[in-house]
C-alpha cells in the first residue's frame, strides 16, 4: 500500500532534517529538549508569535521561514494549548496540522514529540503520526494532468523524534494498520461506479484472504437458494449481478462467538424506478459507504492480528431503474420470511441490510451486531455531518459506542426506538412497508431494520452523513472520509483486548 507521506521515529535528540516542527503550551513554554533544539531561536519565536498574536491554542501554527539559528529550513510552532486537558484526538489533530503545511513535491519535516513537560507517550506520538498519514490521504488516481501543487506532499519523508523510539514504532505497527484500513475505505466510496461495481468490490473483499480472513462470495444463485428476496429484488434492474460478501477472522478463542459488522454496499443508486433528481446524483457512487467501512475494518483487524472474532458482511447491489427493475407497489419476501411492500424503490438499502442482518443473525450467531449504511437523508437534517445516527436494542452496546466514538472522534448520537413508530410501516398488503414516509425517516427505517434483527444486540449506524461528503477537517481532505473504521476497531479492542 502506498503511502503520500512515510512516518519513522527516532530519538529526542536527533538532529533535525528539512523543516522542524515543535509544540508548546498555551504560555508558548516548550520542553527541555525542545528548548535546546531551539538554541538561540527561542527568542525569535517568542518576537513571531507576537507579531503573529499567536497565543498557542491548539492546533493553532506560527510558521516562521529561513529561522536564524536552527538547521532548518522553516520553523512551524503549533499550540498545544492547555496540556492538562489533551486528549488523543488533540494530538491526531497535531498531525493534520503538519501535514497541511508540507509543501509540493519533496519534502522531508523533523517533529518534536514533546511537551512542556517532557516527551509525549508513545500512544500520543503514533496519534501523531496517525494523523499525517491521514491528512496526507489523496485520491488521484484517474487525473492525468495535475495542477500547480495539487503534488504537495506526495514525496513526504517525516520523523518523530520522541522518547522511545522503539516503542513508538512497535505501537505504530498496530495502529498503522488501522489507518490502513481507513485508507481503503476511503479508497472503496472514492472509486468511479463504472470501476466499483459488485462483483469488482467482492473481488477487492476478496484479497483479504492473504491476511488469513476466511471470505465467501455469495452469488445471485446462491442468494436465490437462501430466500433473499429483498436484497435480489433492489439488483434486479442491474446488469450488473448482486453479491453478499460473508468475511470471517478468527483471531480469538477457539469457538467462542464472534462479534459481526454488516454493511449496506449499493454501489450506485439511481433510486430505481422511483428515481433520483439528477442534480447530484452522482455523489451516490459512495452509498456503499458502510460496506467500504466493513472492509476497510476487516483489513485492520487482520492486519494487526486482533485476539477477537470477527464476522464482516456486505451486501453489493445496483438500483438501477430497467425493464426489469422493481415498481412501487411490488411485494418480497425476504430471507427471514417476511414479507414487503415496496412503497418507493429508492428505500433501498434496508431492504439490502433486511436479508444480510438475518443471514448473520441465524448463521452467524454473533455476541451483537453493528450495521452501518448510508441509509437517510433524514439523518442528515437531524444531526448535520457532525455525528453518525445510532439506533440499538442494546443499552450496554449503545453506550460502548458512545464512549468509543468520543475516544475516536468518529462520532455517534444516540436516537429513538419505540412499537409507536411501527405503525407507520405497516401495510395493508404485506407484513411491512419499505419506507413511512417523511416523518421521523430516520427511526422508522430503523424500526424497518429491528425487525430482521431476531433479539441479537444490535446497533444500526445511519452514516449518510458522515461516510461522504462531509466538510473537510484536520485529518481529512478526502470526499470519502473512511467513517467508522476507528471506531469499530475501538470497539472490538474494547470488548476483546482492554479486559
Amino acid at each position: 500500500m502506498s503511502d503520500a507521506i512515510k512516518v519513522g521515529f527516532v530519538p529526542l535528540s536527533s538532529a533535525a532534517r528539512g523543516i522542524l516542527v515543535v509544540f508548546c503550551d498555551d504560555s508558548l513554554k516548550v520542553g527541555p529538549a525542545t528548548a535546546k533544539a531551539l538554541g538561540g531561536a527561542v527568542e525569535l519565536v517568542k518576537r513571531a508569535a507576537s507579531a503573529a498574536a499567536f497565543r498557542g491554542k491548539s492546533g493553532v501554527a506560527l510558521d516562521i521561514l529561513a529561522p536564524q539559528g536552527v538547521k532548518a529550513t522553516r520553523l512551524l510552532v503549533i499550540g498545544a494549548g492547555k496540556a492538562a486537558g489533551l486528549k488523543a484526538n488533540d494530538f491526531l489533530k497535531f498531525g493534520g496540522v503538519a501535514a497541511s503545511k508540507l509543501p509540493a513535491g519533496t519534502a522531508t519535516m523533523t517533529i518534536m514529540a514533546e511537551l512542556p513537560d517532557g516527551a509525549m507517550t508513545s500512544e500520543q506520538a503514533v496519534a501523531i503520526a496517525s494523523g499525517l498519514r491521514l491528512r496526507g490521504y489523496k485520491f488521484d488516481r484517474y487525473k492525468t494532468k495535475k495542477k500547480d501543487g495539487e503534488e504537495g506532499g506526495s514525496r513526504a519523508d517525516i520523523s518523530l523524534a520522541v522518547g522511545d523510539a522503539g516503542a513508538a514504532k512497535k505501537a505504530f505497527t498496530a495502529a498503522g494498520h488501522v489507518v490502513d484500513g481507513v485508507v481503503i475505505a476511503r479508497d472503496l466510496v472514492n472509486e468511479p461506479p463504472n470501476v466499483l461495481f459488485p462483483e469488482e468490490f467482492a473481488r477487492r473483499a476478496s484479497q483479504l484472504r492473504k491476511l488469513g480472513v476466511k471470505v465467501e462470495v455469495l452469488d445471485v444463485k446462491a442468494m436465490q437458494k437462501l430466500g433473499m428476496g429483498a436484497l435480489l429484488g433492489v439488483g434486479q434492474g442491474s446488469a450488473r449481478p448482486s453479491r453478499t460478501v460473508i468475511m470471517r477472522w478468527d483471531g480469538g478463542k477457539k469457538g467462542e462467538a464472534p462479534v459481526s459488522f454488516i454493511g449496506k454496499g449499493v454501489c450506485f443508486d439511481t433510486g430505481g424506478i422511483s428515481i433520483k433528481p439528477a442534480g447530484s446524483m452522482e455523489d451516490m457512487k459512495g452509498d456503499m459507504g458502510g460496506a467500504a467501512c466493513v472492509v476497510g475494518l476487516m483489513h485492520a483487524l487482520a492486519a494487526r492480528k486482533a485476539k477477537a472474532n470477527v464476522v464482516g458482511a456486505i451486501g453489493l447491489v445496483e438500483n438501477m431503474p430497467d425493464g426489469n427493475a422493481q415498481r412501487p407497489g411490488d411485494i418480497v419476501t425476504s430471507m427471514s420470511g417476511q414479507t414487503i411492500e415496496i412503497i418507493n424503490t429508492d428505500a433501498e438499502g434496508r431492504l439490502v441490510l433486511a436479508d444480510v442482518l438475518w443471514y448473520v443473525a441465524k448463521k452467524v450467531k454473533p455476541k451483537f451486531m453493528v450495521d452501518l449504511a448510508t441509509l437517510t437523508g433524514a439523518i442528515v437534517v437531524a444531526l448535520g455531518t457532525e455525528h453518525a445516527g445510532m439506533f440499538s436494542n442494546n443499552d450496554e452496546l449503545a453506550e460502548r459506542l458512545l464512549a468509543a466514538g468520543v475516544e475516536t472522534g468518529d462520532k455517534v448520537w444516540r436516537m429513538p426506538l419505540g412499537p409507536e413508530y411501527d405503525k407507520l410501516i405497516d401495510s395493508q398488503f404485506a407484513d411491512m412497508k419499505n419506507t413511512g414516509g417523511r416523518h421521523g425517516g430516520s427511526i422508522t427505517a430503523a424500526q424497518f431494520l429491528q425487525r430482521f434483527v431476531d433479539g441479537t444486540p444490535w446497533a444500526h449506524l445511519d452514516i449518510a452523513g458522515t461516510a461522504m461528503g462531509a466538510p473537510k477537517t484536520d485529518i481529512n481532505q478526502s470526499w470519502g472520509s473512511g467513517y467508522g473504521v476507528r471506531l469499530l476497531d475501538r470497539l472490538v479492542a474494547d470488548h476483546y483486548e482492554r479486559k
